[in-house]
């Protein structure tokens, strides 16, 4: 790993030497963490391990939920509950706080959905996903025919009785974040290699949704996939080396370059400043200057 300074305020983010922690390896596929900032612990998903781990705070790793039906995207709502993309049955879950499962989206317009990705809450509980393919390609999901004809962004009510689709144009939809404010939302489009905002009303509709910034410069493997917001409103994509850090101005600071194909990542620590990164076979950790912010 090295930090790949392009503007001077990549100097704000990390230092330039900070070193890359292996917290723990033997994955197939990781993807999804997130960090529970009361608990503290850090949950992950192994999509073709079909299993959700977790760092507890003791610093061990364990299975936490086995089979996870291939969860991919995981968030927390408000009340800490977890919200999760499952690859296998094309759905959108919530862990209630007695452990069971409740459905909260599987069809849109009397179609099943591709296989939702990654997943948002916005500040009034309305949730946030992404829809591409690849949940329902071999390997990273469970292999069957396409209903749908689109890869879209959803919005899905609390309830689960509600569904909207936000936008239907993208080739493969995958990460997504919401601005500080909450008033926009940030998508990014694997396959195109950009990122487009959109701007989010009141009732949950968004317009827009013109590229933003394209994630395509510097070497090495690596394209948009998971997407956060630091506590500054700095933007961080996946893509090309590593990950990509963003102003809220469009402009890139830097990279923080990965030596293994890295999918995700998240904040997690008692300050928010242990960056996590869920990279292929391994979870990652080094220590960052600008925190992150609590998913609740």
């Amino acid at each position: 790993m090295s930090i790949e300074i392009r503007k001077a305020g990549m100097h704000e983010i990390v230092d330039a030497d900070a070193a890359l922690e292996i917290v723990a390896g033997g994955f197939l596929f990781t993807e999804g963490p997130i960090w529970h900032p009361v608990a503290q612990h850090l949950t992950f998903s192994d999509i073709p391990g079909n299993t959700l781990y977790r760092l507890g705070a003791d610093g061990k790793v364990a299975p936490f939920r086995k089979p996870s039906h291939m969860g991919n995207g995981n968030t927390y709502d408000a009340e800490g509950r977890m919200l999760t993309c499952q690859h296998a049955t094309s759905s959108v879950t919530r862990t209630e706080a007695d452990g069971s499962l409740t459905t909260l989206a599987t069809h849109y317009d009397g179609k099943e959905l591709n296989s939702p990705n990654d997943i948002v809450v916005r500040r009034d509980g309305l949730i946030y996903f992404t829809d591409p393919t690849y949940g329902r390609m071999e390997y990273f999901g469970v292999e069957r025919p396409l209903q749908m004809g689109a890869q879209g962004v959803y919005c899905v009510t609390p309830d689960g009785k509600a569904i909207t689709r936000l936008a239907d144009d993208f080739a493969q939809p995958n990460g997504l974040c919401f601005s500080l404010d909450h008033k926009q939302l940030y998508v990014n489009d694997t396959e195109r290699k950009h990122i487009r905002r959109f701007d989010i009303a009141q009732d949950g509709a968004a317009t827009g949704g013109d590229v933003w910034v394209e994630v395509t410069e510097g070497e090495g493997e690596g394209h948009p996939d998971g997407m956060k917001i630091d506590s500054k409103g700095n933007v961080y994509c996946t893509g090309p080396g590593g990950v990509h850090v963003i102003t809220p101005e469009g402009e890139t600071l830097g990279v923080i370059r990965m030596a293994e194909f890295t999918a995700n990542f998240a904040w997690g620590g008692a300050d928010l400043t242990d960056l996590y990164f869920t990279s292929s076979t391994a979870l990652y950790r080094i220590k960052v200057k600008t925190p992150g912010l609590p998913l609740f």
